[in-house]
């Protein structure tokens, strides 16, 4: 009888399990671009990247809600094959930005490094299509 209820109670873990997984990490909020970027979730937040070859835009979301860019910094690494450029992001409205000129065609990559007013530095990797 013992090992019945082990069983039973490893099969309801096992099923719950795979349930919860089956929906990735929803917590009630859309990860779909907002600006037309693309969208990266750390540090239970949405970091939007918009790369343009002249602006550079970052809007972070915390459970949906836009995040106020008073106060905040951050630094955005771009990659392209062996090039690296660095650009310093300031708040500009609902955003972090830089203005310059950037290659942000496909197979770019970027790191961005950001912090909040009161919070470490959250590092998000994007991949640019």
């Amino acid at each position: 009888m013992r090992k019945v209820n082990s069983l039973i109670a490893c099969s309801i873990l096992a099923i719950s399990a795979s349930a919860f997984a089956a929906d990735g990490h929803e917590h009630g909020h859309e990860h779909d671009p907002l600006h037309g970027g693309v969208v990266v979730e750390a540090s239970e937040m949405d970091f939007e990247l918009v790369a343009k070859a002249d602006l550079i835009s970052l809007y972070v979301r915390d459970h949906g809600k836009a995040v106020k860019m008073q106060g905040a910094s951050g630094k955005l690494t771009l990659i392209k094959g062996t090039d690296k450029n660095e650009v310093q992001l300031a708040p500009a409205g609902e955003k972090l930005e830089a203005k310059g000129s950037f290659d942000v065609s496909a197979g770019a990559k970027a790191v961005a490094v950001g912090t909040l007013p009161g919070k470490k530095p959250v590092s998000v990797r994007f991949a640019l299509k």
